[in-house]
């Protein structure tokens, strides 16, 4: 298998990572759960610390020293993330507590704004439960209606099936860039530039995109893309959505409170423009600059130095998963996102997983909130093993090794 990987140290990278150096029971630890959440490295603990020790007041309006530098690092956060996503000013950057924040925040009040009866909101099959419950919400509320593009067999949409589906009555066409549960990689580029010859508004859910690989809001040329800041080496409960300028001027306010106001009197008020008017209230003000700091690192490690590791690893993978008697994969063969999910004769995912625990291999078991994917496979779960720039060939190594004393354990 060629590599054209750069010469990058990643034994030395993975150093950075404190938690990995651990043992679960008599085991080294494997992390193979990063589609769920990623690690920190020792960089964005530390950010975290240090706002805590000595910037911790809240943002805009404070006149004093710890108040101005917070402020300055929080609005910092917010331009680190407009360059991160390629887009064209931070003020198309609304910090969310993650992706499935910024599909509500849109379903919302885009879908509150625009939807109406008649109208027609396409999703795929493939989409996590973030894309698929806020936008039946939207549906009940405006009675507009939902259409999904298939899936095939091998877990790629069914593109064959567009030209029917995308019709001048869709409104909004929201997809997952890649998909958690399959590891499909689709067209994002190619699917939003569909969608905007006939006029139609477009949301990605960068979840599993934006840490794994460049991504650039203009040349993918969508609408909306969310991504979640756990997922790519920033902590729990931060996020942002980008979108574009001049549809976040058209929609109203989501959440009232302090900040995203102008004037206000006992009986009516006035909103700042985007993106104050979606920040209601005091924001996770560490959770942003410490998602800027992930931002920085993931930054000088490089972006497609991790896609081709990522790829290195999941092909590697996927070639080591296919000597185990009895184990089924789900989803593409090549060209994929950073996971495996599969199955192995006479052992749950759930037995499978807590057995591959008992020897330190951290995997997931479950439907991965993509219950209409499990449908669509006729299974009710998977394993899943995913992958980030930390891990190594050697854990792969070591997690066959496991798989193959899990088949003998449970008869296969």
């Amino acid at each position: 298998m060629s590599c054209t990987l750069p010469k990058i140290d990643w034994s030395r990278i993975r150093s950075d990572f404190p938690i990995l150096d651990q043992r679960v029971g008599d085991w080294p630890l494997i992390y193979f759960d990063n589609a769920a959440t990623s690690q920190k490295p020792r960089a964005v603990i530390d950010a975290l610390v240090r706002y805590y020790e000595r910037d911790n007041a809240n943002v805009h309006r404070g006149l004093h020293e710890l108040s101005n530098r917070a402020t300055d690092a929080y609005e910092g956060a917010r331009k680190k993330a407009a360059a991160f996503l390629g887009a064209a000013s931070d003020e198309e950057i609304i910090f969310t507590r993650g992706t499935t924040e910024g599909i509500n925040l849109v379903a919302q009040i885009w879908g509150a704004h625009f939807l109406k009866p008649g109208d027609v909101i396409l999703l795929t099959e493939m989409e996590h439960h973030s894309n698929l419950v806020p936008w039946q919400f939207a549906a009940q509320r405006s009675g507009a209606t939902l259409r999904h593009i298939p899936i095939t067999d091998d877990g790629m949409l069914d593109l064959d099936q567009l030209g029917k589906l995308l019709t001048p009555e869709v409104k909004i066409f929201s997809f997952v860039h890649v998909s958690n549960s399959l590891g499909t990689i689709n067209p994002a580029a190619e699917l939003c530039r569909c969608a905007r010859a006939l006029g139609i508004t477009t949301f990605v859910d960068g979840a599993q995109s934006a840490g794994h690989m460049p991504v650039d809001v203009r040349e993918i040329g969508c609408d909306f893309y969310a991504l979640s800041g756990h997922k790519m080496c920033a902590p729990t409960g931060i996020g942002a959505l980008y979108g574009r300028r001049e549809l976040l001027e058209t929609l109203p306010p989501w959440h009232g409170g302090g900040e995203m106001i102008n004037r206000v009197t006992l009986t009516d008020s006035t909103f700042k423009p985007p993106p104050a008017r979606f920040e209601a209230g005091t924001p996770d003000i560490a959770g942003a600059i410490v998602l800027g700091t992930a931002i920085d690192y993931l930054e000088a490690v490089g972006r497609q130095n991790i896609f081709e590791h990522d790829r290195t690893l999941t092909d590697y993978a996927m070639l080591r998963l296919a000597e185990v008697p009895g184990l089924r994969i789900y989803g593409p063969k090549k060209d994929r996102g950073a996971l495996a999910a599969f199955t192995l004769d006479g052992a749950h995912p759930h037995d499978l997983t807590t057995f591959a625990n008992t020897r330190g291999l951290a995997l997931r078991g479950g439907h991965h909130c993509t219950q209409p994917v499990m449908k669509k496979l006729k299974v009710n779960s998977t394993s899943r093993a995913s992958f980030y720039f930390y891990n190594t060939h050697e854990e792969i190594d070591r997690m066959i090794e496991i798989l193959l004393e899990a088949n003998k354990f449970f008869g296969g």
